[in-house]
């Protein structure tokens, strides 16, 4: 046959998800029996089928589009040999031959040439029509479908609860990969990756990866990897040239970029917001809706992770030159926003990155944030109620002037320290009392020393703790440890001998209450 006839062109596939060829078989009703051609890779279950097509023709290969389940009752059937390989050639999925009115079995001659180019070949009974096939084939769409999009929407809704979590960012990346079933990475433009979740694949896979975050990556990477958990390749793959546009002009980077490796399907995905960063995501083949699943998570990302514009960024920007240039922060300050000022201290479990720090900034309606891994300091301008946000334990200053932003940072580190040590979330500056004007390091020397004989046992500790705290009160102690009333006796005679003091004494509860503080 001349090229000429070939279809121009590669037609798209259909918006609906193929359907696997064992559920069409498995269907009882259509009384469909597999003669030949099972595929050697991925056997029958590996066979997809997206669409079906009905034709009588010598001749099939004009009319496919690829996918099909090509019906045919043979009636012009006349070089068996050179029907199947034109289905093979045209991308048909499958064969189903009826036999009725013109043949009585499928011929011996057709079934041979499918066995040996592993086209799937399936005998059509005679009280099957053709069309109930086809309404078959669209009903597991259908349903296929449906399933689709109830995963689509239940993905959605877990990625909007893992956003609201604490850590937003490494929540939604875990419920990315338990949702797609694989692993995903936040990479930095370095290529480094920032946070992880899920099971890792292979170390080529994982280059891979690294490779198509150079693809979509708009910033220029060093050529040496940062780690090994996604080793970043040469930038040839990255922004080029666009043909015949001005010298200096570059091509702009693809927001997405995808690779199979082995059984590793493998997408990276510019955020948005400038930062440069790129999602990684490797899964276990290619399901319907992971694309739209992972567009949902960058788009997510993207927003927890943009710098938040709260004041105006060229004023912000002015106020840092002239600061750098001479000025006094008294002078400055006024174009950062409109007092007074509050300073917040913030610490939670682990070292809060630039991330998290930003995602707290942005919760407290802020932009100027700092972190040195393992405090975050934020400057609110105006008068507003800060509340306790969900694990983090803060440290709020009274509101203060310009002039008084040092003493104000001062107040918020104690109020941290005073919110640590209470176990509280959030603690506010009071007028400060004799115990926060100790030195922080002298007095945890002192209270580890103190307290050294009981530092082996976490349960006498937190009965002391408890016991000062409510006045020692037997039943109240009892109660807040869920013991009994001598069991707290017990504990704080205990803790009398080992410390070698008289608990009755009122310096000795104030020291020892002052000392728990600090350990």
């Amino acid at each position: 046959m001349p090229d000429s006839t070939a279809p121009q062109g590669a037609p798209s596939a259909p918006p609906t998800p193929p359907v696997p060829l064992t559920a069409l078989l498995a269907r009882e009703d259509l009384g469909l029996r597999l003669v030949a051609g099972v595929p050697e890779s991925g056997g029958a279950e590996g066979v997809r089928i997206q669409w079906v097509h009905t034709s009588e023709m010598a001749d099939p290969y004009p009319y496919l589009l690829g996918g099909e389940l090509l019906l045919t009752a043979g009636v012009l059937l006349k070089d068996p040999e050179m029907y199947a390989a034109r289905v093979v050639e045209a991308g048909g999925a499958a064969i189903g031959f009826g036999v009725a009115p013109v043949y009585d079995t499928v011929p011996d001659a057709l079934v041979a040439a499918c066995e040996r180019r592993g086209l799937p070949l399936l005998e059509v009974p005679p009280q099957t029509p053709f069309t109930a096939i086809a309404r078959a084939v669209w009903g597991l769409m259908a349903q296929a479908r449906l399933r689709e999009v109830r995963r689509v929407s239940e993905a959605q809704q877990g990625l909007a609860n893992a956003a609201a979590r604490p850590d937003p960012v490494p929540a939604v990346l875990q419920q990315l990969a338990s949702r797609l079933g694989g692993w995903a990475v936040l990479l930095a433009p370095d290529g480094s990756a920032l946070h992880v979740a899920g099971r890792a694949p292979s170390r080529e896979a994982r280059e891979a990866l690294g490779r198509l975050a150079r693809v979509v990556s708009p910033e220029p990477d060093d050529d040496e990897p940062a780690d090994d958990t996604a080793a970043p390749p040469s930038r040839a793959a990255g922004a080029q040239a666009e043909p015949g546009a001005p010298a200096g002009t570059t091509r702009r980077p693809p927001s997405s970029a995808t690779d199979t490796v082995g059984e590793a399907h493998l997408a990276a995905y510019a955020l948005g917001g400038g930062q440069g960063l790129v999602l990684g995501v490797a899964a276990e083949g290619r399901e319907p809706g992971g694309h739209t699943i992972a567009g949902v998570a960058v788009v997510l990302l993207s927003l927890l992770t943009a710098p938040h514009q709260g004041a105006d960024a060229s004023g912000r920007t002015a106020a840092l030159v002239r600061l750098l240039l001479g000025g006094t922060p008294a002078e400055v300050v006024r174009d950062l926003g409109p007092g007074p000022w509050t300073v917040v201290h913030g610490t939670r479990p682990g070292q809060p990155d630039r991330i998290a720090a930003s995602a707290l900034g942005a919760a407290l309606g802020s932009t100027l944030v700092d972190t040195d891994g393992e405090t975050v300091r934020i400057l609110l301008s105006g008068d507003r109620r800060i509340e306790p946000q969900p694990g983090w334990t803060l440290g709020v200053s009274a509101p203060a002037t310009a002039a008084e932003l040092g003493t104000a940072d001062a107040a918020a580190a104690r109020a941290l320290r005073r919110a640590e040590a209470t176990r509280v979330p959030l603690a506010r500056q009071r007028d400060a009392g004799l115990g926060e004007l100790v030195a922080p390091d002298e007095a945890a020397v002192h209270a580890r020393t103190l307290l050294a004989p009981v530092a082996d046992s976490p349960a006498l500790a937190e009965t002391l703790r408890v016991w000062l705290s409510l006045h020692g009160s037997w039943d109240r102690t009892a109660v807040a440890l869920g013991v009994h009333r001598n069991t707290v006796r017990q504990r704080i005679a205990r803790c009398a001998a080992l410390l070698g003091v008289d608990l009755d004494d009122a310096d000795v509860r104030m020291e020892l209450w002052f000392a728990l503080r600090y350990v």
